[in-house]
């Protein structure tokens, strides 16, 4: 556990950084798109459909939340911590039962 530590840990930074550049250069082309002229159906409904338009604080706020409430479950099921895969497991049970419950929001909308 010791040694894969690290190799997550600069995983979770590089994703942290992709999603920023992400989301400025998203910014930067609905900024181009609006300040280019007049604003017709189908520049709205691009607009609409680009990813942080309507949801995305919604999404990130249910994984983290799904993934704080695994790590609380965790802390009370005994295990052991060297040869037991336990923890991964339940930690991405809990993060992909975040991830439906926000595309089945979604897809009720």
């Amino acid at each position: 556990m010791k040694q894969i530590a690290p190799f997550i840990c600069m995983i979770a930074v590089l994703i942290v950084i992709a999603v920023v550049i992400i989301s400025m250069f998203h910014y930067r082309l609905r900024k181009r798109l609006l300040e280019s002229g007049p604003v017709d159906e189908h520049t709205i409904q691009f607009l609409n459909r680009l990813p942080g338009a309507s949801g995305e604080a919604l999404k990130w706020g249910l994984i983290l939340f799904f993934g704080g409430l695994g790590l609380v479950v965790l802390e009370f099921i005994p295990y052991n911590a060297e040869k037991s895969s336990l923890p991964f497991g339940l930690e991405i049970m809990f993060l992909s039962a975040g991830f439906l419950l926000y595309y089945f929001i979604m897809k009720r909308k």
